[in-house]
Formats: C-alpha cells, structure tokens, sequence
C-alpha cells in the first residue's frame, strides 16, 4: 500500500518521491497530448497573447533544466528563456518527446541523488533565493499548471475527453 510505504519514510524522501512522481505523471500526460495533435496544431496560437503547447513544452524544459538539473546538480545553465517563447516551428513531436525524457531523466537523477541539507540549503536561481525544497515545489507545480494549459488547449482543439482518469473511480471515499 503506498500509503504504508510513505509512513516510513523520512520527510525528505517522501518530498523527491512526490515531486518525481507529479513530473513523470506531467510528462505522460503532455506526451499523449502532442501525440493526439497534427505537429502543425502543436504550433497553433489562437491569438497573439497566447502561445502554442509547443511554447509551453519548451518552456517547462528551459524550467526544470534551469531550476532542477542546473541550479540542483550543478550542470552548466544555458537556458535562454526568450526563446521558449519566440520558436515559431514546426518541431516534430518526436523531438518534444525526446527533450521532455531527456530533460526529466536528469532530473529524477537529481532529485533521487538530493541530500537533506540540499533541500534545506538556499539556492540563488533566475534571480531568486530558494530553499532546495521550496524548488522542487516551483518546478511540480509550474509544470502542472502549464500541463494543464497544454491539456485544455487539447481539449478545445480536438473536442475530447483525455481520459487521464479512465477506469478510475473517482466518486470512491475509500
């Protein structure tokens, strides 16, 4: 029972298991999504103050390049954050798919590898002082939040149902 397991883990750890297993359940759902679009409707901005899901996954790859496996494990930073926004595609989503496993494959190494005094520790990252964990809560968090946005910008275009939760109860109190 996965409750059990986390009652006997130290804080520390149930924090890295969490924020691993919202960024890897981010990435499955930003996968199905780019693979039910055309690459041309990943590029697709419905006006000029909104931009496309492919904006928005380079965007969270720049961020938990940045924020985990730079400033966390001390690999160089060469994020340019502009350019997440300004890249016009077409990109294949095989490319996406690819940046996204990559990017999220150092940082589940990161965040597994991270000791107590690294959560504890503050960290100086895009021009703020953070504690390592309240990192490790920016990053599931601004990745849920822009997953969401890919989601519903899916939603709109295909008019479906993603089925995130099929052949799950949710209406059980137990």
């Amino acid at each position: 029972m996965l409750h059990g397991y986390f009652a006997i883990m130290e804080l520390d750890e149930q924090i890295k298991a969490e924020s691993i297993r919202r960024l890897q359940e981010g990435r499955d759902r930003l996968v199905k999504c780019l693979h039910l679009l055309e690459d041309g409707l990943v590029w697709h901005r419905p006006n000029t103050h909104v931009v496309s899901m492919g904006n928005l996954v380079l965007h969270l790859c720049g961020n938990v390049e940045q924020w985990i496996n730079s400033t966390l494990g001390g690999k160089p930073d060469n994020r340019f954050r502009d350019d997440e926004f300004n890249e016009q595609g077409p990109l294949p989503v095989a490319a996406f798919e690819k940046r996204l496993a990559d990017v999220l494959d150092q940082a589940v190494l990161t965040i597994s590898g991270l000791t107590p005094r690294e959560l504890t520790r503050m960290w100086s990252v895009q021009g703020f002082t953070e504690s390592g964990t309240a990192i490790l809560m920016h990053v599931v968090e601004h990745f849920s939040y822009h997953t969401g946005q890919v989601t519903l910008h899916t939603k709109l275009l295909l008019d479906i149902d993603t089925g995130y939760y099929a052949g799950q109860d949710l209406n059980a109190k137990t």
